[in-house]
C-alpha cells in the first residue's frame, strides 16, 4: 500500500471509531458528530482507493464525486450512490446552527457507514 493511500486508510478507520464510540454515548450524546464521522469515514475510504488507484481527485465532501471516479474499477459501489447522497448532507449539515441531527439520523448513518465500508473493504482486500 502507499503512504498516502495508508494514511487516507488509518484516517478513515478513526473517523469510524470516532463514529462508533459517540453512537454508543448515553448521556449528553451528540449525533451530529455521528452523522459527520460517518461522512468523513466513507469520504477517506473513497479518496484512499483513489490514492491507491492513482486516480487524481479534487478537493470535495461530495461522495457522489468521489464514487464516479473510483466506477470504472469498482462499479458494484454503484448501488451505494443514493446513501453516499445522503452522507455527503452530513459533512457540513450539522457543524453550524440551524440544523441538527437526530438519534435515528445517527443510527441510519452509521448503518449506512457500517455496509459501505464493509463492501469497500472486501473489495479492496482488507
Amino acid at each position: 500500500m502507499k503512504p498516502l493511500g495508508l494514511e487516507w486508510f488509518q484516517k478513515a478507520e478513526a473517523d469510524y471509531a470516532s463514529a462508533q464510540r459517540e453512537a454508543r454515548v448515553r448521556v449528553n450524546p451528540n449525533p451530529d458528530a455521528v452523522c459527520f464521522f460517518c461522512q468523513q469515514c466513507v469520504e477517506k475510504y473513497l479518496k484512499a482507493c483513489l490514492t491507491e488507484e492513482d486516480i487524481l481527485f479534487p478537493r470535495t465532501h461530495d461522495l457522489s464525486v468521489l464514487l464516479t471516479l473510483t466506477l470504472h474499477n469498482h462499479p458494484l459501489w454503484q448501488p451505494f450512490r443514493p446513501d453516499f447522497e445522503l452522507l455527503t448532507g452530513y459533512a457540513v449539515a450539522f457543524r453550524y446552527p440551524g440544523e441538527s441531527a437526530t438519534r435515528e439520523m445517527a443510527k441510519g448513518a452509521l448503518s449506512k457507514t457500517n455496509a459501505i465500508r464493509n463492501a469497500l473493504r472486501r473489495d479492496l482486500g482488507l
